[in-house]
């Protein structure tokens, strides 16, 4: 399973970010058997877009082959694009290898639409 994290820093000892589509990068994270297995950090090329920032990285993120977003805030054309390509939503927030314990532990709340 892959897992997008909107985050602060390039690693998952950053912190998660509050915002979706303005957010400075995201880590992508694959999980095999609860555990972590690779881990990639993207930079949001579209954080000083004028407008439709998360439906950008929205898109990218669909691209990436991920099935799950963890964020803080998503705003409504972004969950849309997310919904579309049945990407789930969770919010979480702390540093991201924390916020990705407490999914693979169930803890998370889903983000519906």
């Amino acid at each position: 399973m892959k897992i997008a994290v909107s985050s602060m820093g390039k690693n998952i000892e950053s912190n998660a970010s509050d915002i979706f589509g303005r957010c400075p990068y995201f880590i992508i994270v694959e999980i095999e058997d609860n555990e972590i297995k690779k881990i990639e950090a993207i930079e949001n090329k579209n954080i000083n877009q004028m407008g439709g920032a998360g439906i950008s990285i929205a898109k990218l993120i669909a691209e990436k082959d991920v099935e799950t977003v963890i964020t803080g805030n998503i705003g409504p054309r972004a969950l849309d694009v997310l919904n579309q390509f049945k990407i789930k939503i969770y919010s979480g927030n702390g540093m991201i290898k924390e916020v990705i314990q407490e999914f693979i532990n169930g803890k998370l709340k889903e983000i519906k639409k």
